[in-house]
């Protein structure tokens, strides 16, 4: 019999949530899941976990604790996760974290279909109908050809983030603008160009680089995310 097959608890998750915001996501949720349903620290009604990096890695061996960080902010920034800071002490940093379990109800609800009424009468779509109509392959195309890269736009994590900008208001041409100027801006540079990805420009700081001037401006290191740096 082998090692490899389960002896240990298994850590478990549902592929329809992997699917929705990407499997890394989806995992660190249901850990985080698990440790609030024990209550251990209830807060203002609500039941919070803390761990540091560290400690995470330790339940999440797999993973560098960099792909950690970037997989909290990920959700945090989805908003399907709330961080806090209950620490007695200032100079703890530790984060405490809970699940805003209204909001993935939302999630869980779109499987239910979404309903539009329109001046022609009641469009009934579903979400993932919805999602299919925002020209994700072609904006992952685009910035594959500005930046010679083979990004796939059938990546969770992809589709979230395109979807949750389009849903914010922005367009095509707004996407393909800011893959314009970073790419400009940062595609011969030998340590920018490796930010010229999918999690960086369609993140939360899509706004900025929209608006951004179009002339080169001198790089600064707080433009950039290093939680994923080994």
């Amino acid at each position: 019999m082998s090692n490899l097959l389960i002896k240990e608890r298994p850590m478990m998750v549902i592929p329809s949530l992997a699917k929705k915001i990407g499997l890394n996501e989806a995992i660190v949720l249901q850990q985080i899941h698990y440790w609030l349903t024990k209550e251990l620290h209830m807060i203002e009604g609500r039941s919070w976990v803390y761990n540091t990096y560290r400690e995470w890695h330790d339940q999440l061996p797999f993973w560098s604790e960099s792909t950690i960080k970037r997989v909290f902010k990920t959700l945090e920034d989805l908003g399907y996760v709330i961080s806090g800071n209950f620490n007695r002490s200032k100079m703890d940093q530790t984060k405490w974290y809970t699940i805003d379990y209204e909001k993935l109800k939302e999630l869980e609800e779109e499987d239910e279909g979404s309903f539009t009424e329109t001046q022609a009468g009641l469009d009934v779509r579903t979400e993932q109908q919805v999602v299919e109509e925002i020209p994700i392959a072609e904006i992952v195309e685009y910035l594959n050809k500005k930046t010679y890269s083979t990004y796939k736009h059938g990546t969770g994590k992809t589709r979230t983030l395109i979807a949750a900008r389009w849903k914010e208001g922005f367009m095509l041409a707004d996407f393909k603008k800011v893959i314009d100027k970073k790419s400009d801006e940062w595609l011969e540079h030998p340590k920018w160009s490796r930010y010229l990805r999918p999690e960086t420009l369609f993140g939360p700081k899509f706004e900025s680089y929209l608006n951004q001037k179009t002339a080169r401006s001198r790089l600064r290191e707080e433009d950039f995310y290093f939680d994923d740096e080994a």
